[in-house]
């Protein structure tokens, strides 16, 4: 039989993990009701505006993306985002929820879930190596393994206990 972590360690760990996918799914949240608010208003007049509120230059590299990211905002259709959104949030909302009720559902969703970011995060690792994309690509393995581990104990604990109760029963 495999030696088990203290149930409080692997409690405490799948509490954080549990913690961080809602508040991801919290983020999404506040940010489509960012988005929701912006719908009826002209957002590159609003990015022109904050630019010049501060003095940036509308031509530099940083502020040229957000006129980039405001002209592609208000191409957005929210009839197609908003499922979309909805699916997302309700998945982190329900993840986070069975992770912190050690549901086993949720140690699978998590560690799928997790598992199909991990080329998409590599990928961008590769074109842009940067300390934050590595930490992402790295904190996403740690969850994915964690939560893999934990499906693997699980399922070797039931593999011995039913070898017990057979024993048992040859023996009886």
């Amino acid at each position: 039989m495999t030696p088990a972590w203290p149930a409080t360690a692997r409690q405490r760990t799948l509490r954080v993990i549990a913690f961080f996918e809602a508040a991801k799914g919290l983020a999404a949240l506040a940010a489509v009701i960012g988005l929701l608010d912006l719908l009826h208003h002209d957002v590159h007049q609003l990015a022109l505006a904050l630019l010049w509120r501060f003095h940036l230059n509308p031509q530099t590299h940083y502020p040229s993306l957000l006129l980039h990211y405001a002209d592609w905002l208000s191409a957005v259709d929210m009839r197609t985002l908003a499922p979309l959104a909805a699916a997302y949030i309700g998945l982190r909302l329900l993840e986070g929820y069975g992770l912190w009720r050690e549901k086993l559902w949720a140690e699978w969703l998590g560690a799928l879930s997790g598992a199909l970011y991990l080329p998409l995060e590599t990928g961008h690792l590769m074109h842009r190596t940067t300390l934050v994309n590595g930490a992402v690509l790295l904190a996403n393995l740690l969850v994915v393994g964690f939560l893999a581990f934990q499906l693997w104990r699980r399922s070797h604990d039931r593999l011995a206990a039913r070898q017990g109760r057979d024993k048992r029963d040859e023996a009886g």
